[in-house]
């Protein structure tokens, strides 16, 4: 059979056939939204998350503070006496405040660099755990997709509490 005898007869087969056989409506998929910045806040392992780099970065803050309050009164003292100073111990001081300034700022910026590095790991542990759950969740409850971060979502699609109650190792509600 040619091939454009072919391709007609296909054409006039779906014409003759039920509408109904042809165009069977898809049932709407479940669709679900998970709010990923409430569960970073809120859910328990981040809290926990949270606590642990807060613990562990404590000392190296208040280091970083006393530094701080030492450069302020250096700043106070050559402000108040300045005049009274010789040259030379006035520019002795100024270099001293400097040199203090610069490894003041330099720990400051390894400090700030460090913290978001270790909060970056233990974050992305806790969207692994979160996504492990999501997962579970979606196929226990036949989701079609679950959305994450959207600009917006009804409140009825949000399933973000049941997440978060099952990283807290409770189980997920029911539909």
């Amino acid at each position: 059979m040619p091939l454009r005898t072919l391709a007609l007869a296909s054409i006039l087969a779906l014409a003759a056939a039920p509408a109904g056989v042809l165009a069977q409506p898809q049932p709407p998929g479940r669709i679900g939204f998970v709010n990923t910045e409430r569960i970073l806040r809120d859910a328990t392992p981040a809290v926990r998350a949270q606590k642990k780099i807060e613990a562990e970065f404590q000392k190296r803050d208040q280091e970083l503070a006393k530094v701080a309050d030492q450069l302020k009164r250096m700043q106070d003292e050559l402000e108040k006496n300045a005049v009274t100073m010789s040259e030379t111990q006035r520019r002795n001081k100024e270099r001293e405040f400097g040199d203090l300034n610069r490894d003041f700022q330099r720990r400051q910026r390894e400090f700030r660099e460090d913290l978001n590095q270790r909060r970056n790991e233990e974050l992305a542990q806790v969207v692994e755990q979160a996504n492990r759950v999501i997962r579970q969740i979606a196929e226990q409850e036949k989701y079609d997709i679950i959305l994450q971060d959207a600009v917006w979502a009804n409140p009825r699609i949000d399933i973000t509490d049941k997440v978060i109650k099952a990283l807290e190792g409770g189980k997920p509600p029911a539909k």
